[in-house]
């Protein structure tokens, strides 16, 4: 077994289910197992840093998966760590309530091999982008800190990411900022100035070939010399970020929040983070390609 393997936590109360999905996981990832909450929760407070994605049944004697979900969101480091609901209770008002409760996966029983693994493929490369952005916020975060305006371009992903570290790092707890800013800053470049829409996007992630299709879309004509701009103040009770693309607009208001329908999707979640996580208001402007981010100061 690699060692750079991602390693995902698999938590459900059936001998059997257990099995099923390690057999479907052994051949890509690291794998360990238990047979409820409470044995997950001692688990996960032993080796906080091992596990990189819990995948959490909901339905579970000692201690539910919704408990044990509460206790990670308390947590100093698993807080970070994305979880992925297994349950039957597939209901609009059960799959909200999760949502809500911080589970942005979901996956409703039963399920087959294929939409797990597209799942935890998604899970995984989000928890390893959020370890590149931490490592990079520990670089930057005193320098940012006495930041009191700036403005950035950026064109391309590797850009985004790298602009969202430094920006976030002039904010108060920057591990909050970065993943929603970072959301934002992606969304100006895919659908903003290269038009991707959500079901090319959906398409390409199914067929591996997102990134290659944007490195496309980059060199066209059309989108060669286009530009997205990030506008960063700091106030005396708000720092106020302006990110604003090229690109045509869209319709925004459905994804501000986190939308059960789309909850086994590969994407689509991350206009919610940065409207319901990372800043106290979060507003488009214009037809779509302006958005203005706010975080309130104590």
């Amino acid at each position: 077994m690699e060692k750079n393997l991602a390693h995902i936590l698999i938590v459900d109360d059936e001998v059997l289910n257990l099995e099923i999905i390690t057999e479907y996981l052994a051949e890509n990832y690291q794998t360990s197992t238990a047979e409820d909450g409470a044995i997950a929760w001692e688990m996960l407070e032993k080796n906080p840093h091992t596990y990189d994605v819990i995948l959490l049944d909901r339905m579970m004697p000692n201690m539910t998966g919704m408990e044990v979900l509460a206790k990670l969101k308390q947590h100093p480091i698993l807080q970070h760590c994305p979880v992925i609901f297994q349950t039957a209770k597939a209901s609009v008002s059960d799959v909200s309530k999760g949502l809500n409760a911080g589970a942005f996966y979901y996956l409703t029983k039963p399920f087959s091999e294929e939409i797990l693994l597209s799942v935890v493929k998604t899970a995984v490369s989000d928890r390893q982008r959020y370890k590149e952005m931490h490592t990079s916020l520990e670089q930057t975060k005193l320098t940012m800190g006495m930041l009191t305006s700036a403005t950035f371009e950026f064109k391309n992903l590797e850009e985004a990411r790298s602009i969202a570290s430094l920006v976030s790092n002039a904010c108060p707890e920057p591990e909050k900022i970065v993943m929603g800013l970072t959301e934002l800053m992606i969304n100006a470049i895919e659908h903003g100035n290269l038009g991707i829409t959500y079901a090319e996007k959906t398409k390409l992630n199914k067929e591996g070939k997102w990134l290659e299709e944007i490195s496309i879309r980059l060199l066209l004509a059309q989108n060669i010399n286009k530009t997205a701009t990030i506008d960063f103040q700091r106030l005396d009770k708000k720092i106020e970020i302006i990110i604003t693309d090229q690109g045509d607009g869209f319709d925004w208001k459905t994804y501000m929040d986190f939308d059960p329908n789309r909850v086994m999707d590969s994407h689509g979640r991350g206009i919610a983070i940065a409207n319901k996580l990372s800043f106290s208001l979060l507003e488009y402007q214009e037809q779509g390609n302006k958005v203005r981010a706010c975080l309130l100061l104590d």
